[in-house]
């Protein structure tokens, strides 16, 4: 069996990873074997769909499984003589024994529960998503005319026809003007930032990120080589005093709705951003990752809109709006990058499912993705007010919230001092999962101790209201401290 130790920093994609490669050098898992499906293993262990697929997806390279249509993921022969132990590696060896004890620390294990509720950031409720309008779309592309173009290599910037139909929306949206020759579809935001990271010389990887920022990107930027100089966030966003000192040809920003702090750059930064960058040849990573969720304001401009010397790379992505499974994301490039990304990519294909791409491309194009994002704005808006109207009325003055009226999380500060750890320890006992924010900082130590992010997309009304009454008696009622 499988368990998630959330007591330890080891990423939760990597304890299922290990766990199931120890399952099979053992021998608990033999050659044949299927392993169980991705969204029973996600639902058992209380884990976004994501995070199991990451763990497959890694058992796949380096051979410990295969995936089969039809099948799911089943285990391969391995050689035993692969794990025979050499002299001389006791240290090595010992080390991963720490590691895995870490893991499998038995205490964790016994105390182990199914978490009830979970506060997690992201993932979607799953009620929400149009599933039998997407099967009669679904079904429509696979009787079209196009349907030749499924046996074939996709244009290494996606579908044209999707292409144009993001063009039309983002003019509509976002303000932003673009051809379709700038637009690259992309299997994720993370996959976007990897392609952008290829355009960049590596004589010129210096790049800022907001601190706290959005850990998934720096992630990428770090595999990639980049030197990154963290700048503070502020009540404005990143704070631009900071960030005009620095020597640095690239800056990663979420200027909309920061994450995780929920800071919005007012127009004037903007424009003050647009500046420094045009002078000093950086280029602005935007990442407009849910600027489709504003409750009480109406959205800003995006940078790329207002931007005009072709300095602004833009990110937008289809997992907050529509599902985080499509995996399905979209870059616009300045004209100024066009032609070295055709250099750098000329041999390259799109990664993205032609299916996949054509069933967005008719949403889009039928009207059903603008009146979905308007219906899945409403949902998630009346969630976020009972979720901080139930907080301001159980828990009071002890907390402050931040990050509200916009996006998918908010942040708890607790005024008493009451550190995460604490915080998280007292919800699993429980069976309520909240999360850390150190993940998002940089330089660690930097982290205020007793924030906590609580998303809230993914539960119901009624969860929400039950799971912050749990909080308030683990956290508030009869503790001694």
């Amino acid at each position: 069996m499988i368990y998630i130790n959330n007591l330890i920093k080891t990423p939760l994609y990597q304890q299922i990873y290990q766990q199931i490669k120890s399952e099979i050098i053992i021998g608990n898992l033999k050659a044949g074997d299927k392993l169980i499906s991705t969204r029973e293993l996600a639902k058992t262990l209380c884990v976004s769909r994501n995070t199991v697929e990451r763990a497959y997806f890694q058992l796949c390279i380096e051979g410990y499984v295969i995936s089969k249509v039809g099948s799911g993921f089943v285990v391969q022969t391995i050689d035993d003589n692969l794990f025979v132990e050499s002299k001389g590696t006791s240290d090595t060896t010992a080390n991963e024994s720490h590691n895995e004890n870490e893991i499998f620390n038995l205490e964790a294990v016994e105390s182990e529960k199914y978490y009830k509720y979970n506060f997690e950031y992201g993932s979607l409720d799953s009620e929400g998503f149009p599933y039998s309008l997407w099967r009669r779309l679904t079904s429509e592309a696979l009787n079209s005319e196009d349907i030749r173009d499924i046996n074939n290599y996709s244009d290494k910037q996606g579908d044209i026809s999707l292409r144009i139909e993001i063009m039309k929306h983002l003019r509509k949206s976002r303000g932003i003007r673009c051809s379709p020759n700038q637009i690259i579809l992309c299997s994720g935001v993370q996959h976007a930032i990897d392609l952008i990271c290829k355009l960049i010389p590596f004589e010129e990887r210096k790049l800022a990120m907001e601190e706290p920022g959005y850990n998934g990107a720096k992630i990428v930027f770090n595999n990639n080589g980049f030197e990154i100089f963290p700048v503070p966030v502020g009540i404005d966003g990143i704070r631009l005093k900071e960030l005009v000192n620095l020597n640095v040809k690239a800056v990663y920003i979420t200027p909309s709705h920061q994450f995780p702090t929920g800071a919005i750059m007012p127009i004037q930064n903007r424009n003050e951003l647009l500046n420094w960058a045009t002078q000093n040849n950086v280029f602005i990573i935007e990442d407009d990752y849910d600027s489709e969720f504003r409750y009480n304001s109406r959205p800003i401009p995006s940078l790329q809109s207002i931007n005009v010397n072709d300095r602004v790379i833009y990110l937008g992505t289809f997992s907050k709006a529509l599902s985080p499974g499509l995996r399905m994301s979209y870059m616009v490039l300045p004209n100024s990058l066009i032609a070295r990304y055709n250099d750098i990519f000329s041999g390259y294909y799109s990664t993205v499912s032609w299916l996949q791409q054509k069933v967005v491309s008719l949403y889009i194009e039928r009207g059903h993705f603008e009146r979905y994002i308007r219906k899945s704005c409403l949902l998630n808006k009346n969630k976020h007010d009972i979720l901080v109207k139930t907080v301001n009325d159980v828990m009071g003055d002890k907390v402050n919230i931040y990050g509200n009226n916009a996006g998918l999380h908010i942040l708890l500060e607790f005024l008493n001092g009451e550190s995460q750890d604490w915080l998280i320890k007292r919800a699993k006992e429980y069976k309520v999962k909240v999360y850390p924010t150190y993940p998002y900082w940089i330089n660690e130590d930097n982290c205020p101790k007793n924030i906590i992010l609580l998303g809230f997309s993914s539960l119901s009304e009624k969860e929400i209201v039950e799971g912050v009454n749990i909080l308030n008696k683990a956290w508030f009622k009869n503790i001694n401290r």
